[in-house]
């Protein structure tokens, strides 16, 4: 499976163009029943809402969106290409709108309900969805703390250690990271530490913006 992105957590931002309120609302979500799920409870806390336009992208290529009521083309497939611009997806997002007496024009809608998409990830932040290994390490107590250095240096997570005779740690390392620290190891150790890698698992880690 290839990596791809998805939103680090829930973000939401509001978003105000003459006097309407757009409130934009975002989350992870892994299947279609989930992103409706999500749909549907913003629909129930906003129900006096004038819209609740929403989109979602899911890894495997479903994809819906739906301008509930907007003018079509003006609010969910924009919200939509705001995700597919950005590259993200298990994604869904839902932005509500109060009308504030002023109508925004085509062009307008298009631009606001982008805008509250947007700033709502921004709100989210982003994860890069990546395979990792997982490496259970055997060596001896003096190697530990130079083991955890390198360990560190690697960008290895959920590091753990049991101590015992010896000490085995355990620990995820980045896809293709197993090779070079095997030899890294059998460098500090002079080939008594072992390494073995028992499986992988895909896991979202955080991108800086």
């Amino acid at each position: 499976m290839s990596d791809y992105i998805i939103p680090a957590g829930y973000g939401e931002a509001e978003y105000i163009d003459k006097k309407s309120r757009f409130i934009g609302q975002v989350r992870h979500a892994e299947s279609v029943s989930e992103a409706m799920a999500f749909v549907e409870s913003v629909r129930k806390k906003y129900a006096d809402a004038t819209h609740n336009v929403w989109a979602y992208v899911l890894a495997d290529g479903q994809m819906r969106w739906s301008d509930d009521g907007e003018p079509g083309g003006t609010s969910g497939q924009p919200t939509l290409n705001v995700f597919r611009s950005a590259g993200v997806a298990d994604v869904v997002c839902v932005v509500t709108r109060y009308f504030g007496g002023t109508l925004l024009g085509s062009g307008g809608l298009v631009r606001a309900y982008s805008k509250a998409a947007s700033l709502a990830l921004a709100a989210a932040g982003r994860a890069r969805m990546a395979e990792w290994e997982r490496a259970v390490i055997d060596c001896g107590y003096p190697l530990y703390e130079r083991l955890r250095r390198v360990l560190d240096a690697a960008g290895a997570a959920d590091i753990d250690a049991a101590f015992a005779e010896r000490v085995t740690v355990s620990c995820l390392l980045p896809a293709g990271m197993a090779g070079a620290l095997e030899g890294r190891l059998n460098e500090l150790s002079a080939g008594s530490a072992r390494m073995s890698i028992t499986g992988s698992v895909f896991r979202p880690q955080k991108l800086e913006d």
